[in-house]
């Protein structure tokens, strides 16, 4: 519901265009560079998944170099080389493994049946995410992730161009996914090592680049070399590197500027999408089957992310409750058997006072007749008798306190 104030109604109308622009922009730009990799492995003569991911990391890996330490629009981390080798390399290697995978299923499955199996991913992070500690075991999301599982696997039966080394291909891609972004996480993240798009690419690009060269020199270069029905186009190859490129950037904005929660909900509407230009454009079939599994891969998603907003409201809730417990007068947290305890102890100081009166005034009436001073200085006992006064009073004042809450 919109406030009646009309200033306010016209920011709230401003921040749900502006939330929507990000989302169309990275919708956008999402499908694009999926159907473009599509296309390019499969129908414009370029069939080397692995080559397009080392290229893609190779363009990257330069303009992150740029950007850095050449033109320093942005400013390094300035990592030791242990640091890169025990918290950059491992989550390089396995975005190799999540890329190098990913885009070799696009040989043999098609777009559609692939952002099915994107449904199981939620579920994958969370998997990882227990494994690694950074997630709580519960019971409602396991099963929740279950629901998911058995829609894709629906899909799957429904799917009439099954490959099964493409499945097996993509189905690890999303595991090396889910894997890369709990570990990023652990590693960079809960050490202080937050990153923007440009040092993603300075850091974790050269890191990806060295892991794809070992499947590329074992399995591509040799096909490379032999086979020359290929076709290689230095513009189209330098345009999909781009649209890559602006891709990483998208998705930085979009969750900078309204959150990841926002993606994920987004992410759902655009599978759709691609879906149906799946259909429109390479004429992939999708069975009734197909669409009844992705039904409840769908409502599981859905279910998932209403869970997750549930437990970010929790716990900001339960945040602002503390702060506000802190933020309380620190007298107003003493309570009466604390006065109390005041009052017994100012009573031992000033019976420890009185014995030192005593004694001094025994060794004065033995050397002089001991004349009392009018209008001197209050003597320790009568010190001590006001403050045990002043501790009364407040313990009283407490007390009348305590029964006007009650």
């Amino acid at each position: 519901m919109l406030p009646k104030d009309p200033a306010a109604q016209a920011r709230v109308v401003r921040e749900v265009i502006r939330s929507y622009t990000y989302v169309l922009i990275w919708m956008g730009i999402s499908i694009a560079v999926i159907l473009f990799n599509k296309w390019l492995l499969a129908y414009s003569g370029f069939p080397f998944p692995i080559a397009l991911t080392l290229w893609h990391m190779v363009f990257c890996s330069t303009v992150g170099f740029l950007a850095v330490r050449v033109f320093k629009v942005v400013k390094s981390h300035n990592m030791t080389a242990k640091e890169y080798y025990t918290r950059v390399m491992p989550i390089g290697l396995l975005y190799a493994g999540s890329l190098w995978l990913s885009n070799s299923a696009y040989l043999y499955l098609s777009v559609s049946f692939i952002q099915m199996t994107k449904s199981l991913m939620p579920g994958l992070v969370y998997a990882s995410g227990v494994m690694l500690g950074t997630e709580k075991y519960s019971r409602g999301v396991t099963l929740n992730m279950l629901l998911i599982a058995f829609g894709v696997v629906v899909c799957a039966i429904g799917e009439v161009n099954l490959v099964f080394k493409g499945v097996a291909q993509q189905l690890t891609a999303l595991g090396f996914e889910a894997m890369r972004l709990t570990m990023v996480q652990v590693l960079i993240n809960s050490k202080g090592y937050n990153m923007n798009p440009i040092q993603s690419l300075y850091y974790v690009s050269p890191a990806c680049l060295l892991g794809l060269l070992v499947p590329f020199v074992s399995v591509e270069l040799s096909r490379l070399r032999t086979t020359h029905d290929w076709t290689f186009n230095p513009s189209v190859m330098l345009a999909n590197a781009l649209t890559a490129f602006i891709l990483n950037l998208a998705v930085f904005l979009l969750i900078g500027k309204t959150s990841a929660l926002t993606m994920n909900i987004a992410g759902v509407i655009k599978d759709w999408m691609l879906i149906f230009f799946s259909f429109y454009l390479f004429h992939a079939p999708v069975t009734t089957i197909n669409l009844l599994g992705y039904a409840f891969c769908c409502s599981g998603v859905v279910v998932y992310n209403h869970m997750k907003l549930q437990m970010i409201k929790s716990k900001v809730a339960a945040t602002n409750g503390g702060k506000a417990d802190e933020e309380k007068p620190k007298d107003s947290e003493r309570s009466k058997e604390d006065i109390l305890s005041e009052i017994r102890r100012l009573q031992a100081q000033m019976a420890e006072l009185e014995d030192r009166v005593s004694s001094s005034a025994k060794v004065m009436n033995g050397g002089s007749s001991g004349t009392t001073l009018l209008g001197g200085p209050p003597s320790a006992s009568e010190r001590g008798n006001d403050l045990i006064i002043n501790a009364a009073a407040v313990a009283t004042e407490a007390t009348e306190k305590e029964n006007k809450d009650k």
